[in-house]
């Protein structure tokens, strides 16, 4: 993991805000592996979470945790007015602006995010099925997507690094 001294106070506390939600780094390595171990022979856990290191170090990246988050947050203190109070609450499926904050995380790694993204989605392996179980009191909404396009966007760098190196 980067040094604490030498983040600034964006990055510091993106990574915090996923600590607190309950998502450690090796949940999200975990979703990488899963992503990209067909594909790669001998991928190893480490090389995961060094492709996470690198999509956190960027601002956009960054940005987007502290707001979706943040936002998950306000929804469960009911500091965000009706009706959208009860859509982020429930995760409604047409709601639709959680994904799209996801989006900004996987454009910084080109196209091939959106595929890993939407398979990771979709099948909502490890710590995303956990994120996903509702429980009074908790909004997730901006939470599982954030997560599953770190792993998306982690996923795409490792595959465009391999690509090169091959």
């Amino acid at each position: 993991m980067k040094d604490e001294k030498h983040m600034d106070p964006i990055e510091k506390r993106a990574r915090e805000l996923l600590k607190e939600r309950g998502v450690e780094l090796k949940d999200i390595a975990d979703l990488v592996y899963y992503l990209q171990n067909k594909y790669h022979e001998n991928l190893k856990i480490e090389e995961c979470l060094a492709n996470i290191e690198r999509v956190l170090s960027k601002r956009e990246v960054q940005n987007a945790i502290i707001t979706g988050i943040e936002l998950d947050i306000l929804a469960e203190k009911k500091l965000i007015s009706e009706p959208l109070l009860t859509t982020l609450l429930n995760d409604e499926g047409l709601y639709g602006v959680d994904e799209i904050i996801a989006f900004s995380i996987i454009n910084v790694y080109g196209s091939i995010g959106f595929t890993n993204y939407g398979y990771i989605d979709k099948q909502k392996p490890g710590i995303l099925e956990k994120i996903n179980e509702h429980h009074e009191g908790v909004c997730n909404t901006f939470l599982d997507d954030i997560v599953g396009a770190i792993a998306a966007a982690a996923s795409s760098r490792l595959a465009h690094r391999a690509k090169n190196v091959e």
